[in-house]
């Protein structure tokens, strides 16, 4: 694994909301911590209402992570483009994300509750 790149177990239960609804809620929440950056948390696939998500061709290469697939979130509001996504193809070291989503603050709420 990276050294500037730590994953745990986030600890508690945690939500994720978008368009007023519950989109996903679990209590094996991973935190991911880069560096100084602001840490991630990434929720089990399992554990998402994942029919609430539309895969787009939005895709990025992370040089430390691996390469993330991008999703939108089809809310009754409308859809939020980009708002969520998932590491599709881990670097090693990293698989624990893997089969995890992780979601733009700006675009949902996400909290423990």
């Amino acid at each position: 694994m990276v050294d500037h790149i730590k994953i745990r177990p986030a600890g508690g239960t945690w939500v994720v909301r978008a368009g007023g609804a519950v989109i996903g809620e679990t209590e094996n929440a991973l935190e991911l911590t880069e560096g100084e950056n602001t840490p991630v948390i990434y929720f089990p696939r399992g554990d998402i209402a994942m029919a609430f998500f539309e895969p787009n061709d939005s895709v990025s290469t992370d040089p430390y992570k691996g390469t993330a697939r991008y999703f939108s979130i089809i809310a009754k509001s409308g859809p939020i483009a980009d708002a969520a996504w998932s590491f599709e193809e881990t670097r090693d070291g990293l698989e624990q994300i893997a089969e995890h989503m992780a979601f733009y603050p700006s675009k949902v709420t996400i909290e423990q509750v």
